[in-house]
């Protein structure tokens, strides 16, 4: 079983904890407590917060309580994070503001988004991101696409095919223009 498996086990403070040491090691560099009660302070960690409190009320079918603490992101966090959401350990909303992520989203672990990332539904599908992956400010992710491991999405761009593990992807539409096979390989419809 991978530690990130564990860790999802743990429960929700587990949760809080993974997502809070890796926002400190994006931020500062180091997961030192210093760094992760700077972390704690900084904007897009309530965000993140809400967004642990209404996953978990979602998931224990508290439906009332789960959508109070989605109304808190929107008016507090000024994001929209659907209840159905669901991300693995080490999720980090860099900052919140304009970020909309569809309620059938997927994401795996130590996924990074920017602000006012758009992860939308098209035509009933969702994107699905891989683990360690990084979403730069203002991309749009749309439709059923999976974006692989270790994979970039680069500013502003607008990703509707897949994105290749490794990758990055950047453009309108993006287009890849570094992969582990060469540019422009993995991108299908």
């Amino acid at each position: 079983m991978k530690a990130d498996d564990q860790t999802r086990r743990r429960g929700l403070l587990a949760l809080i904890a993974s997502d809070l040491r890796d926002k400190a090691e994006w931020l500062y560099g180091s997961r030192a407590p210093r760094s992760i009660l700077k972390a704690f302070a900084t904007d897009g960690t309530g965000a993140m917060l809400l967004y642990r409190l209404m996953q978990a009320a979602h998931r224990m079918h508290l439906g009332p309580l789960a959508m109070l603490f989605n109304k808190l992101n929107v008016v507090c966090g000024r994001c929209v994070i659907g209840r159905g959401a669901d991300f693995g350990p080490g999720f980090v909303l860099i900052h919140s503001l304009g970020v909309v992520i569809n309620a059938s989203v997927r994401g795996g672990a130590h996924v990074k988004l920017e602000h006012q990332v758009t992860l939308g539904a098209e035509k009933g599908r969702s994107p699905v991101l891989g683990d360690d992956v990084f979403v730069g400010a203002g991309a749009k992710i749309l439709g059923g696409v999976r974006i692989g491991h270790r994979a970039k999405v680069g500013a502003n761009a607008v990703v509707l095919q897949d994105v290749p593990d490794g990758a990055t992807a950047v453009g309108v539409p993006a287009r890849i223009v570094s992969s582990p096979s060469g540019p422009d390989a993995g991108l299908t419809s």
